[in-house]
């Protein structure tokens, strides 16, 4: 066996598994992991916002910087083929309703 060789991966989706949109991350960090708390952000009006938590995954802190480097890496790809996104403060305006 080659000590270098990399070993054959295998991705399949569980029973449970689902694909949702999130427009609202939440980050909270402990010693020992990385929490991602996505939601779903609405206004009703310029004066409230609702963010409706829907699903948290817990990250080891290696794989919470190796999803940062994956992130890096591909918004930069992205910026190549679409131009830079601004993050600059802006008014916020949420969507009303749900978003489908």
């Amino acid at each position: 066996m080659n000590p270098n060789a990399q070993p054959q991966l295998n991705v399949a989706q569980s029973p449970d598994y689902r694909e949702t949109y999130a427009n609202s991350v939440q980050v909270r960090v402990s010693m020992w992991d990385f929490q991602l708390v996505f939601g779903l952000a609405s206004s009703e009006s310029p004066e409230q916002v609702t963010i409706k938590n829907h699903a948290a995954i817990y990250l080891s802190p290696q794989q919470a910087k190796a999803l940062w480097n994956v992130l890096g890496q591909n918004v930069a790809q992205y910026e190549q083929a679409f131009g830079t996104l601004n993050l600059e403060p802006q008014t916020m305006t949420f969507p009303q309703g749900p978003i489908h």
